[in-house]
C-alpha cells in the first residue's frame, strides 16, 4: 500500500499507535500552536520513536532501516569516509549490484544525495535512521576501521628511519618533518581511536621490526595495531613529544607532559609519559576525561549498608575515611563523587593530588610537585594554614603524611584518602606500621572502603547458563545468610535476549528499578534452591566482541564502630580487624561481587580475576 499521500497522524492512527481522542487533540495542538505533529507527538511522548520513524519514513516514501541491529562490512564504509558522514549524518550500510543503501536523518536531502553519488559513482538508495542510531554507526562501526585509516596513512609517510635517528643539529626542521601531515594524522587517528572505544591509556610500544600500539579498555589491554612499520615509530613519537611540549633530542630519559584534545565535543586531557626500551622509546598516553556527568555514588555500584555507613562518614565533621584498593581499582573517581557530594559554598574544600585526574567545580585542587618541594607532606602542612573543613590527600605514603592527616583529623578537619592495601581491615595495621598511635588512630578513623573494578556484560548480547554445582556451592557458602529468596528471584528475571531494541532498554530499566528497591546486601528468607543462573556476553559489535562493557565497582565498607575502635589500641592483625566487622554486618568484596554475578552485572571469572585475594 502506497502511504505517501498520508499524513504521519493517519498512518500511526490507521496502525492503531494513536486514539481518536489522541489524534483530535494532536490536530487542533497543531492548528492552534502551528507547531508541526511530528514535533507534538515527541514531546508528549505519546508513540516510541522507533513506531514514530517507521510512520514517518511511509510518509516519505522512504524505508525504515535499524542501523543498532545491522552489522556493516568494512568494504561498505569505505565508500563514504566518516568526517563525510558526521558532516551530512548518512552512514552507508549495503551496497548491491550497484547502489549503495544509505542511512540518513533526512533521506529526501537531495544535495547530499546527489554529492555521494557523485563521489562514489555509485546510485544511492536512501533509507530513514533515528539521527541517535547514525550517531552510534559513526562511532562505533566507523572506529572498527582503525589497521585500515593508520594504514593508509603511513603509507604517505616517507620519512627515513636514519632522519630522525641522527644527532639533531636542527630541531626546526624535525618539527617540520613530525608536522607532516600524514604522521599527524596517524597520531590523531589513535587518540581519536582511544577515545571513542573509551580506554583508559594508550600504549604505543617499539617492537625489534615493528611498533604496536594496545589500548586499556575496561581494565584489560587489547591489542589494537601490531604492524606499524619501524620506520615510522620515531616519526609518532616525535609528533607526540611535540604535542606535549617535551624535548623531542632527548631519548636516553624518561619524560612526563600532558597536552588537551577535544573530539567529537569532548575534552579529553592526556598525561604523556616516555621510557627508553632497547628497542627505542616507549610511549603510555592516560586519558583523563572531562567528566561532563557528575556521578553518583550508587552509580558506582556502591549499595545498601555499605552506601549507608559510607555516606555517615562523610556527614561527620571530622575524622578520616580511607579508601584503599590498588592501582586502576577506581579510587579516585570513588573521592571525587564523595567530594561532589558534599561540595557547597559553606564548606571549604581542598585536595592535593599526584596529578590531578578529575576537576570538581568549586574544589581547590592542588598537583603535587616534587621538584619544586610541593609534596604530600609539605602540602598537607600548608594546607591546614588556609582554613579548610574538608581535606584530600591522594594518597598517604609514609610516616609524615599519616601523621599529619590523624592530626588533621584531630583538629577538627574530615580527612579523605587513599592507602594501598588489599582490604578495608588491611588499612590499620597498615597506619600503625607507619607509626600512627594506635589510641589516636582509634578516636580519628571514621570509616575505611576497599574496591575493584569489574568488567560489566555487555546488555546487548547477554545470555544465560544454568550454573553448574561447583559454582552454586562456591556462591551458596559464601553469601551464607544473603543467599535469599529475593535474590534468586531476580536472578531469574535478568533481561538476557540482548539487543538495542526500545523494548530491550525498557526491560533493563525496569530490572535495574526493582534491584534498587530491594534490599539485597539485608538478609530475608534463606533460599534452600541449588539452582540459579550464571550470564555472559557472547560477544558482538557493540563490545568488540569481547562480552563486556564497562565497569561498576565492587565494595566493603568497615565502619568503625566503638567495638572496633577498642580492637585498634589493642594493635590487632587484618583478621581480628575484619572478624569484628564481619559479625557488625560488613558485606565482603566477594560477597558483593557474588551478588553481582546473580544480578547478571558480571561474570564469576571476573569476581575472582580481581577479588579473590
Amino acid at each position: 500500500m502506497n502511504n505517501t499521500s498520508k499524513n504521519l497522524e493517519d498512518i500511526l492512527f490507521e496502525e492503531k499507535k494513536l486514539t481518536a481522542d489522541q489524534l483530535s487533540a494532536i490536530r487542533i495542538e497543531s492548528a492552534n500552536t502551528g507547531a508541526s505533529v511530528e514535533s507534538i507527538i515527541r514531546d508528549r511522548g505519546l508513540i516510541k520513536n522507533l513506531d514514530l520513524a517507521k510512520a514517518k519514513a511511509a510518509t516519505l516514501g522512504s524505508e525504515y532501516v535499524d542501523l543498532d541491529q545491522v552489522t556493516i562490512p568494512s568494504e561498505v564504509l569505505d565508500q563514504v569516509s566518516q568526517d563525510l558522514a558526521k558532516k551530512y549524518m548518512a552512514v552507508p550500510f549495503d551496497l548491491k549490484n550497484g547502489t549503495i543503501h544509505l542511512a540518513m536523518a533526512d533521506p529526501l536531502d537531495l544535495p547530499t544525495i546527489e554529492l555521494i553519488e557523485r563521489k562514489t559513482g555509485l546510485k544511492v538508495k536512501p533509507y530513514l535512521s533515528l539521527p541517535e542510531s547514525i550517531q552510534n554507526a559513526i562511532v562505533n562501526q566507523y572506529g572498527k576501521s582503525i589497521g585500515k585509516d593508520v594504514s593508509e596513512a603511513l603509507g604517505d609517510i616517507d620519512t627515513p628511519a636514519t632522519k630522525l635517528e641522527e644527532n639533531i643539529k636542527d630541531v626546526k626542521e624535525v618539527e617540520g618533518i613530525v608536522q607532516d601531515s600524514s604522521v599527524a594524522r596517524v597520531v590523531s587517528i589513535i587518540l581519536e581511536y582511544a577515545v571513542k572505544v573509551g580506554a583508559s591509556d594508550i600504549h604505543i610500544e617499539p617492537g625489534e621490526k615493528n611498533t604496536r600500539v594496545r589500548y586499556r579498555i575496561d581494565g584489560v589491554l587489547q591489542e589494537k595495531l601490531s604492524k606499524i612499520p619501524k620506520s615510522s615509530h620515531e616519526s609518532i613519537v616525535a609528533r607526540i613529544k611535540i604535542l606535549a611540549n617535551l624535548k623531542i633530542d632527548e631519548k636516553r630519559k624518561p619524560q612526563d607532559g600532558r597536552f588537551p584534545i577535544e573530539i567529537s565535543g569532548q575534552r579529553v586531557d592526556l598525561r604523556i609519559s616516555t621510557l627508553p626500551t632497547i628497542f627505542g622509546e616507549k610511549v603510555v598516553i592516560r586519558l583523563l576525561k572531562d567528566e561532563g556527568n557528575v556521578l553518583k555514588l550508587p552509580d558506582l555500584g556502591l549499595r545498601g549498608v555499605a552506601l549507608k555507613n559510607f555516606e555517615k562518614a562523610l556527614l561527620k565533621p571530622n575524622g578520616i575515611i580511607l579508601v584503599t584498593g590498588p592501582t586502576g581499582s577506581g579510587k579516585t573517581l570513588t573521592l571525587a563523587t564523595a567530594l561532589h557530594k558534599i561540595n557547597s559554598a559553606r564548606i571549604n574544600i581542598m585536595t592535593l593530588e599526584d596529578p590531578v585526574e578529575i576537576r570538581i567545580p568549586g574544589v581547590n585542587q592542588v598537583q603535587v610537585n616534587n621538584a619544586a618541594g610541593l609534596t604530600f607532606a609539605n602540602g598537607l602542612r600548608s594546607f591546614l594554614r588556609q582554613d579548610p573543613d574538608v581535606v584530600m590527600v591522594g594518597e598517604i605514603r609514609d610516616n609524615e603524611t599519616a601523621s599529619l592527616a590523624v592530626q588533621a583529623a584531630l583538629t577538627g578537619h574530615l580527612v579523605l584518602a587513599t592507602l594501598h592495601t588489599n582490604s578495608a581491615a588491611g588499612a590499620v595495621p597498615r597506619l600503625l606500621d607507619m607509626n600512627v598511635e594506635s589510641f589516636l588512630l582509634s578516636s580519628t578513623l571514621n570509616a575505611i572502603l576497599a574496591q575493584r573494578l569489574v568488567r560489566k556484560v555487555c546488555p546487548y548480547c547477554r545470555e544465560r547458563v544454568e550454573a553448574p554445582p561447583s559454582a552454586v556451592k562456591d556462591i551458596k557458602e559464601s553469601l551464607g545468610p544473603l543467599y535469599s529468596k529475593d535474590l534468586l528471584s531476580l536472578n531469574n528475571k535478568v533481561p538476557y535476549k540482548g539487543g538495542d531494541s526500545e523494548d530491550a532498554k525498557n526491560q533493563v530499566k525496569e530490572y535495574e528499578k526493582e534491584v534498587e528497591n530491594l534490599e539485597l546486601d539485608k538478609p530475608t528468607t534463606q533460599s534452600e534452591s541449588n539452582k540459579f543462573y550464571l550470564y555472559k556476553g557472547k560477544g558482538c559489535e557493540k563490545c568488540d566482541n569481547s562480552g563486556y562493557k564497562g565497569r561498576v565497582g565492587i565494595f566493603e565498607v568497615l565502619d568503625v564502630t566503638e567495638k572496633i575502635g577498642t580492637l585498634i589500641t589493642q594493635s590487632p592483625t587484618t583478621d581480628e580487624i575484619n572478624d569484628e566487622a564481619v559479625s557488625n554486618g560488613m558485606i565482603s568484596l566477594i560477597q558483593d561481587g557474588y551478588m553481582k554475578v546473580l544480578e547478571g552485572l558480571t561474570t564469576l571469572e571476573e569476581v575472582l580475576r580481581v577479588a579473590d585475594d
